[in-house]
């Protein structure tokens, strides 16, 4: 479980660097959109780690 609570939280740096890099430069894309690709890719590395922990 510290792991994943680890993950959780290495996830939502990376994700805030995401949208803050975007956000200083608009011309790679939307903010939103990149923050919202990297959460829909932590929430599959968090569940493959759940379910790799289950027996």
């Amino acid at each position: 479980m510290l792991v994943v609570l680890l993950l959780v939280l290495v996830g939502l740096l990376l994700l805030g660097a995401l949208a803050y890099l975007v956000h200083r430069r608009p011309v790679l894309t939307q903010p939103l959109t990149v923050a919202m690709a990297g959460a829909a890719v932590l929430v599959a590395m968090v569940a493959a780690v759940v379910s790799a922990g289950t027996p």
